[in-house]
């Protein structure tokens, strides 16, 4: 580790082969916890090159507890988290939401590392049990149009990261790398990043897959819809600039989208949503996110219709309905 650090210290950057070869010897646990920490603060201080991205993801994916969805296809939303902003849960909502207007997904999320509360920790509080156990993913799927995927069960070899992140509390790459690591490899993604340069990695990346996909950045700096400004979103061949009334809605103010401070206000306010008791902004920011789901999902229904659907999946309980069997052991 020492070459390599040296390597990076002189603004040097990895290939991709070196990048997976790097992160399979921290997962094999090769290095010690400051050594770690020294290579993951490298990315803080510069911008990382889609040829370490990449070789990051082809690690993590070849070590990954992989989920055969036995020919279900499923959609991920999923966001990098990392933006700072504090927002309610409007990834996971939108997944519930997803699921109730009839579109399969696999929900890939962790405990929040820079943030109050993560998809995990939601989850978690309102009695989710995580597993690894794919019948029982796959049953999920099937009954409830979601299933739940903790990261930590499927990428066991990161088990020597994990402290470290928690310790650094701040975003590193692992956030970069989290939605394009879902163990369930779903055929559909909607992927919030934090950053524009961020996006056009992901994209590059994105348009070398056989995925149909969309990558959204806020302007202001959401890794999701935000409606707080101007968002892009680059989908297969397709790049648009888009604001909130584009998609029909009213923009929003940031304060319309905090999370509370504690995990358990974050928990009660999710469910507050959930039960369709959220405000019309809080309503609105969920529709933008799951309807920009659903039109991946569906590709031949128009804005307006993925938007009506998944305000009809929210308002007639579908919605909670899905949740509801999800928790359900």
């Amino acid at each position: 580790m020492k070459a390599i650090l040296n390597h990076l210290f002189e603004h040097k950057t990895l290939s991709q082969s070196e990048a997976k070869e790097i992160l399979t010897n921290i997962a094999n646990g090769d290095y010690n916890p400051p050594q770690i920490a020294s290579f993951l603060t490298v990315f803080i201080m510069r911008s990382i090159t889609v040829e370490e991205l990449e070789g990051f993801r082809d690690a993590m994916l070849e070590l990954c507890i992989p989920v055969d969805m036995q020919g279900r296809e499923v959609i991920d939303l999923c966001g990098t988290g990392g933006d700072g902003k504090d927002t309610f849960n409007i990834s996971t909502l939108s997944s519930f939401v997803t699921a109730g207007a009839g579109v399969k997904v696999a929900k890939h999320g962790n405990y929040g590392v820079s943030s109050v509360s993560g998809s995990s920790n939601v989850m978690q509080h309102h009695g989710c049990k995580f597993t690894n156990d794919i019948d029982h993913l796959r049953r999920k799927v099937d009954e409830a149009n979601i299933c739940f995927l903790h990261a930590p069960f499927f990428h066991p070899a990161m088990k020597n990261v994990a402290p470290v992140r928690k310790q650094l509390g701040v975003k590193t790459f692992f956030n970069m790398l989290g939605p394009m690591v879902n163990p369930a490899f779903p055929q559909q993604q909607l992927v919030g990043v934090f950053s524009l340069e961020l996006a056009r990695l992901y994209a590059y990346l994105y348009q070398k897959t056989d995925k149909r996909f969309c990558i959204l950045h806020a302007l202001d700096g959401y890794d999701e819809i935000s409606l707080t400004g101007s968002f892009k979103a680059i989908s297969n061949g397709k790049e648009q600039l888009l604001e909130a009334k584009d998609l029909g809605l009213e923009p929003l103010n940031p304060i319309d989208l905090a999370g509370g401070t504690t995990i358990e206000e974050a928990a009660k306010l999710f469910y507050t949503i959930l039960e369709g008791k959220g405000t019309p902004q809080q309503n609105s920011v969920v529709f933008a996110n799951a309807g920009m789901a659903i039109k991946t999902a569906r590709p031949q229904l128009s804005m307006e219709d993925a938007i009506a659907t998944a305000e009809e999946s929210l308002k007639s309980g579908q919605a909670l309905k899905c949740f509801k069997k999800l928790v359900a052991q």
